[in-house]
Formats: C-alpha cells, sequence, structure tokens
C-alpha cells in the first residue's frame, strides 16, 4: 500500500512538472553548423531548424538568448535578434568580435563606438565615440577626433581627446594608476 502511495505521490508530482509549467524548451537556441554549405544556424531545444544555415559563414554565440552574434558576409560581425534584425555590428578585434570586458562589449552604429552588455546584449552606451578601449576594472579610455594608424598587421589610434568613462557612460578623472 505505502509503495502505491508513493508511486501516486511521485506520478502526480510528474505531471505537475510536465505539464504544469510552460514549455520553456524553445526559449534559448542552439548553433550547429552545415558543412556542406560551410554556414551556420540555430535549432530549437527539440532539433527543429529555426535559423537554416544559409545566411552566416559563422556563429559565434552558441547558445541564442536574446540576441546570437554571428559573421554576416556582408557587414561583418553583427548582432542579431530572433527574428534575424540586426542589432548593431560588434567591433572587430583580433580576427573576430570584441570579446566581454567587465561584462561590456563594444559595438558600432554610425560609425562610431559603444557597449553593450553581454548577457542580453541590450545597448549600455550608445555608440558616440571614434575610439574606444574595452573596460577593466569599471573604466574605459575612449576617445574623441581619432586618428587610426597601421603598424603592419596591427593598427592603433592617436587623439588629443583621450578621456575615461564608468560603465554609466559618464566622464571620470583619470585613475592614478594608469600612464599614457
Amino acid at each position: 500500500m505505502r509503495l502505491q502511495i508513493n508511486l501516486l505521490l511521485f506520478l502526480f508530482l510528474y505531471c505537475l512538472t510536465v505539464f504544469g509549467q510552460s514549455n520553456k524548451s524553445n526559449d534559448h537556441w542552439l548553433s550547429f553548423v552545415d558543412t556542406t554549405k560551410n554556414k551556420c544556424g540555430y535549432l530549437n531545444q527539440n532539433g527543429d531548424t529555426i535559423i537554416r544555415a544559409d545566411n552566416y559563414s559563422f556563429c559565434f554565440t552558441d547558445t541564442f538568448k536574446t540576441f546570437a552574434i554571428v559573421a554576416d558576409k556582408t557587414f561583418g560581425f553583427i548582432a542579431i535578434d530572433k527574428k534575424q534584425n540586426i542589432l548593431y555590428k560588434v567591433f572587430p578585434f583580433d580576427n573576430g568580435p570584441d570579446y566581454a570586458a567587465d561584462g561590456l562589449f563594444r559595438i558600432i552604429m554610425n560609425n562610431k563606438i559603444g557597449y553593450a552588455d553581454e548577457a542580453t546584449g541590450k545597448v549600455i552606451i550608445k555608440p558616440q565615440f571614434e575610439c574606444a578601449f574595452p573596460f577593466e576594472n569599471g573604466i574605459a579610455k575612449v576617445g574623441l577626433n581619432c586618428t587610426k594608424h597601421s603598424d603592419g598587421e596591427h593598427s592603433y589610434w592617436t587623439s588629443e581627446s583621450w578621456f575615461y568613462i564608468d560603465k554609466k557612460g559618464r566622464k571620470i578623472k583619470a585613475p592614478k594608476t594608469v600612464s599614457d
């Protein structure tokens, strides 16, 4: 009798878990590569193709929750939403999209650099700088009226108007430990 009660309780709890909650299996998608086309796309957790492997040469985001960073032959590194709308270009760094530092990565809109949140893709600091370095310890060095110089395969910026910002985009005093 006790075994039957335990079995019924287990079945009841199982049914509540499986049928009583909304199906979240399609909340995020997983990247896949079509090796015949050498392109990538996204599948839902049921294995259904959501974004066909036709448009993007590389999917940098393996688990697509709210946005994904992909390589597009026309636009370069871009962030897309689940309808494949382009949110912004992602700043190119070292043959790939910019890496996140202090939770933010650099983005480009209208040839200006800003920052987006690595978890949500939301623009945190609107693009307004001509040159901008990654955040480090809560601050980033940015500049206006920048000139880009090439040194072989590397490049660097010069500017007469460097300054520092915090993670809200507010101008702050230069840290004492930084030497320019």
